[in-house]
């Protein structure tokens, strides 16, 4: 099952088959990406956060699923991690265990990736006698480039915590148990949560489309039309009010000692 939880502004959904260690069958695939739908269509979701029931964060492609798979079959598997790569919110992967092949996908597929000190990054395609799949090449050289990518790929390189960290993978390795990976991608979402949600979504898209484009002045146009609009906002200009009040107050109290 997928278990979705809204903490705060916050939908935390987790891979919840730890006999497989999450391994992703077509249900759990559908399941995925009708929670991330549904944290999309909610607006009081700002950030979505993806992990798995501990001890793994997801064990790959089901391999009876995968043993039986077609193209249809294939797309189907997918659809749970490219729903999360196509996410118009921001998304974090909360690394706790092994993220085999199909779960290097999932957390690849994430913005930004959190890893618990167990965390393990495994592509394991060609030791299964398997191609690739799912965009995973794209994804990983764009994460650790090209080099690092070949090793992980065709020479079975396995990042544990710390060297996907050094690799930067990761963000960051946070101590502790699972609770506290949890807590730490919360932390991480609490700004995105606390500011308007239409601008979240647009400073995404305006990130996605620049990643793009060649040159600064691309950029520049590209992120024009959006500031414009939420110059215009109320919520900026209330937000910039409260701002000068506690500027002069603490002005106001400067003057006075």
């Amino acid at each position: 099952m997928i278990r979705s939880e809204k903490r705060g502004k916050v939908a935390v959904l987790t891979i919840d088959a730890p006999d497989t260690r999450n391994a992703l069958t077509l249900d759990l695939s559908a399941r995925l990406a009708a929670e991330v739908a549904a944290a999309e269509a909610d607006e009081g979701v700002h950030a979505v956060v993806v992990t798995g029931t501990p001890p793994g964060f997801c064990a790959g492609a089901d391999l009876s699923a995968l043993g039986e798979a077609k193209e249809a079959g294939l797309r189907a598997i997918y659809e749970g991690f490219l729903s999360v790569a196509r996410c118009k919110l921001p998304t974090i992967a909360a690394v706790g265990g092994a993220a085999v092949g199909a779960g290097l996908n999932l957390a690849l597929a994430a913005d930004v990736r959190l890893a618990g000190p167990r965390a393990k990054f495994v592509a394991r395609f060609l030791e299964l006698g398997l191609h690739p799949g799912g965009g995973m090449t794209w994804m990983l050289q764009r994460a650790v480039g090209r080099q690092r990518a070949v090793a992980m790929t065709l020479f079975g390189e396995v990042l544990d915590a710390a060297a996907a960290e050094a690799a930067r993978l990761t963000m960051r390795t946070v101590d502790g148990d699972h609770g506290r990976l949890i807590d730490a991608a919360l932390e991480l979402a609490a700004p995105a949560a606390g500011a308007p949600r239409e601008l979240v979504i647009a400073t995404k898209a305006s990130m996605r489309a620049t990643a793009a484009e060649p040159s600064h002045e691309a950029a520049v146009n590209i992120e024009i039309a959006p500031q414009l609009d939420s110059l215009e906002s109320p919520e900026f200009a209330r937000r910039l009010g409260e701002l000068r009040s506690r500027l002069s107050r603490d002005t106001d109290r400067g003057a006075i000692k």
